[in-house]
C-alpha cells in the first residue's frame, strides 16, 4: 500500500495553506511543511491550465534538487477563473465583494496544479471542477465577507466554510481540488513515482 510505501520517504508540502496541510495528513501520510519565497506572477497570454502549472513548478524550483533529492516535494497553486478572468486572491474587503458578485448564480472553473519532485524527477498535473453558485444577495455576501476570511483564498471564497455550504448548486469534479488539493489524483501520481 502507498502510505507504507512512503513510511521511509520523507515528505515535504511546499505550501503555507492549511487547506493544503489538512488534506495530505487525511491522505494519511507523514509530512513537514518548508514554504520558499516564489514570485508567482504569470504571463497573462497563458491559459488557465498553463499559469496554475507554471506557478506550482515554480514554487518546486525554490527546492534545491540535491538538498531534497530523496525527499518527496509537493508544491501547488489554485486558481479560480470566470468567463476567462482568473480570479485570484483578493486584497482587500471591496475586491473580495465584487469576485462574490461575479460568482453568484452562475458557473465557473477552480483549477489546481500540483507539481512532485522526487529523485530528480518532477511532475505536474492539472485538475479541474466546475462550480455552479446559487443566485446570492448582497446581504449575504457581506455576511460571508464579515464572519469568514476570503483574502486567502482563490476567488473570495472557501467551500469548506459557510458559503460553500449554503450557496453551491453544483459541483462537477473534485471538491478537494476546490479546496486546494486534489487528493485522489494526488494519490495516484504518487503510485507512479
Amino acid at each position: 500500500m502507498l502510505i507504507q510505501k512512503f513510511k521511509d520517504i520523507p515528505i515535504v508540502l511546499g505550501s503555507q495553506s492549511p487547506r493544503r496541510k489538512e488534506l495530505l495528513q487525511k491522505m494519511g501520510f507523514d509530512f513537514q511543511v518548508i514554504v520558499k519565497e516564489t514570485d508567482e506572477h504569470f504571463d497573462a497570454q497563458q491559459s488557465p491550465h498553463e499559469i496554475v502549472e507554471h506557478i506550482a513548478i515554480h514554487k518546486m524550483l525554490g527546492f534545491d534538487s540535491d538538498t531534497f533529492y530523496d525527499t518527496l516535494v509537493i508544491t501547488a497553486d489554485t486558481v479560480v477563473v470566470y468567463k476567462d478572468e482568473i480570479l485570484g486572491k483578493p486584497r482587500e474587503k471591496k475586491e473580495a465583494f465584487q469576485m462574490l458578485r461575479k460568482l453568484q448564480g452562475d458557473r465557473h472553473e477552480v483549477f489546481t496544479a500540483v507539481a512532485l519532485q522526487y529523485q530528480g524527477c518532477v511532475k505536474s498535473f492539472v485538475e479541474t471542477t466546475a462550480v455552479e453558485f446559487y443566485p446570492l444577495s448582497e446581504e449575504e455576501i457581506d455576511y460571508y465577507i464579515k464572519n469568514y476570511n476570503p483574502f486567502d483564498k482563490a476567488g473570495s471564497y472557501g467551500i469548506q466554510e459557510w458559503l460553500g455550504y449554503t450557496g453551491i448548486k453544483t459541483i462537477t469534479g473534485s471538491y478537494d481540488n476546490v479546496v486546494g488539493l486534489p487528493t485522489a489524483r494526488l494519490y495516484q501520481e504518487m503510485k507512479k513515482l
